[in-house]
């Protein structure tokens, strides 16, 4: 049985509320779960971007939390 790994895109909306899509992978198969509308997808390439395109457009959530770091 394959490991699975994950990871995690986390953004801020506007009004300062969080908003998370988990990344897990099973062997060359990359799923996204989102933690606030439950929304999922299968997807092979680029699971972090979709990910932030999905958070950008059904909540409004672009600020990156490793974007403000110096």
């Amino acid at each position: 049985m394959p490991s699975t790994t994950g990871s995690k895109v986390r953004r801020w909306d506007q009004h300062g509320r969080e908003h998370v899509v988990e990344v897990q992978r099973v062997g060359i198969q990359r799923s996204l779960n989102c933690g606030t509308c439950g929304w999922r997808k299968g997807v092979q390439f680029l699971p972090w971007l979709k990910a932030q395109e999905h958070l950008a457009e059904a909540h409004q959530a672009t600020v990156d939390p490793a974007g403000s770091r110096t």
